[in-house]
């Protein structure tokens, strides 16, 4: 009896500590890093000038963690490639790379620096989350050697990993990740044999991670939510811009209002690649955001978020544009081409108005009023519903209204920074097959918009009082995940076919558009 007794006191007790220990708020960190990066050479260099490398970005990394600590920031993030950078071949990497182990070993590096080989990148991370007691996030290379009984292993006999890792306020490795979904460039890398859903728990919630183009698939990215109910997932990126649509701070936060969650996206500072963008996102709104292609520094960013944040009312996304008929206009529709997908089009020719564009089994209905209808600019609205197949392929719901970049209608979803006219009101809403759509608006100078719009239950994106600045587009971007393992052979082939033509033309593009 004294026995059952005391279980139930120590049991009781423990839960209590527990429950006074978890906090309801916490203070996050992210920091856009201005990579330092190597010479340019397919050839390897030694280990030493590699350790120097990420040293020196080490360096200006700890000059982050601990202001972040300093400010009381109880987790920051760090970019993808931040310790290195890119432009490497697989020998080329090598050299830049650790063997990083499984979390479960119980390893604080910063205590037994030699426990698993030569791990001096790790050492100097876990010792900075340590000394400063601090959750840090950091992007580093893992490799994995292997053999001719693994039927799977590269000639080389190793695997490599874009691999993210989490060490503890007392520089414990709690997370390791490898990255599943490789852009355009990483061969240097191996995808992991099954996609990995990383989670770890804290006082101040649970979080999941997950690496850059990683963003636009189902696994791990929607399951970590769905199916493993984080309430924080951390971003460690190196976003390139592509506007209209994909532009860092307006896709990723998007994305945590459209998944629910908290979202720390760190990403690299290039400007010449397009590369800036980093954020603190809460479902409800952005909480700290930075864009910057002027200068070539870096930035911390700290904002408080909710350890748990409420879920904001469930929204069915295509309840509202099915139950009403088409605006008819008489307008005539016409093709525009977004990120080479090619759109169906209408022009908003009046002040104020109601339109509906469709393209195969998607409307998108729009209610607008301007503050004026200015005769140097032309916004249209646009639907898209199909296959990307450029830089990777997987099917998209897309209902825009966006400025195009001149009075030519065939500039209609070319790559726009800034924009004069004004909107008093909007309201956009689509057919959707899918639950999955992120609700975008971006303003001119690349500028969000926190709490001037909202997601209705029935599936409008609506503004709740005119813009504070002219708006570059407002979009309903939806994903179809069921549908990306149902393309046939013909398609894979056009993917890839495209992919290439993007290779060569890119930088022309670009010239073109910025």
């Amino acid at each position: 009896m004294m026995t059952s007794q005391l279980l139930t006191c120590v049991a009781i007790s423990v839960f209590c500590v527990l429950k006074a220990s978890s906090l309801d708020t916490f203070i996050a960190a992210v920091y856009e890093h201005a990579v330092i990066l190597p010479n340019v050479t397919l050839a390897p260099v030694s280990r030493e000038l590699a350790l120097g490398l990420m040293n020196r970005n080490l360096d200006l990394l700890e000059g982050a963690i601990t202001s972040a600590a300093k400010q009381g920031a109880h987790i920051i993030v760090t970019p993808e490639d931040g310790l290195y950078g890119w432009n490497f071949n697989r020998e080329s990497i090598y050299p830049y790379l650790e063997d990083i182990p499984d979390p479960q070993v119980n390893w604080i590096p910063c205590n037994h620096p030699n426990r698993f080989g030569h791990t001096p990148v790790q050492e100097r991370l876990s010792c900075l989350a340590k000394e400063n007691s601090i959750y840090v996030v950091a992007n580093i290379g893992d490799k994995k050697p292997c053999n001719a009984s693994d039927p799977q292993c590269p000639s080389d006999g190793r695997y490599q990993y874009n691999t993210d890792v989490v060490f503890d306020s007392q520089g414990k490795l709690v997370a390791r990740y490898h990255k599943q979904n490789l852009f355009l460039g990483e061969d240097q890398f191996n995808v992991p044999k099954e996609p990995e859903v990383v989670t770890f728990d804290t006082t101040f919630g649970r979080f999941g991670i997950f690496t850059c183009f990683d963003i636009l698939f189902h696994d791990p990215a929607v399951a970590l939510v769905k199916d493993f109910h984080v309430d924080t997932i951390l971003f460690p990126t190196a976003w390139m811009n592509v506007l209209p649509h994909l532009s860092a701070i307006e896709f990723h936060s998007a994305w945590a209002m459209g998944m629910k969650v908290n979202f720390l996206a760190s990403n690299i500072h290039h400007p010449s690649k397009k590369m800036t963008g980093s954020g603190i996102y809460a479902p409800d709104s952005p909480r700290a955001f930075h864009y910057d292609m002027k200068t070539e520094k870096g930035k911390l960013l700290l904002s408080r978020l909710d350890s748990h944040p409420k879920h904001p009312v469930v929204v069915n996304w295509t309840s509202y544009a099915s139950g009403i008929e088409a605006f008819s206009t008489r307008n005539k529709e016409f093709k525009g081409t977004v990120f080479f997908d090619e759109y169906t089009f209408l022009e908003l020719r009046g002040v104020t108005g109601n339109y509906t564009v469709c393209q195969k089994d998607l409307c998108c209905h729009l209610s607008y009023k301007m503050s004026e209808k200015r005769a140097d600019e032309v916004y249209a609205l646009g639907a898209f519903d199909g296959l990307h197949t450029v830089e990777g392929s997987y099917h998209l719901q897309i209902c825009t209204l966006l400025k195009c970049k001149t009075t030519s209608l065939h500039t209609c979803g070319h790559a726009v920074e800034t924009a004069s006219t004004r909107f008093e009101m909007f309201s956009l809403s689509g057919t959707f097959g899918t639950q999955y759509v992120f609700p975008e608006v971006l303003l001119s100078e690349i500028q969000l918009a926190p709490g001037e719009f909202q997601v209705l239950s029935d599936g409008r994106l609506l503004s709740l009082k005119p813009p504070s600045g002219p708006v570059l587009t407002v979009t309903l971007f939806g994903r179809v995940y069921e549908k990306d393992h149902k393309s046939n052979a013909s398609s894979d082939f056009m993917a890839y076919t495209l992919t290439i033509m993007l290779i060569v033309i890119t930088p022309i593009l670009y010239s073109l558009s910025w």
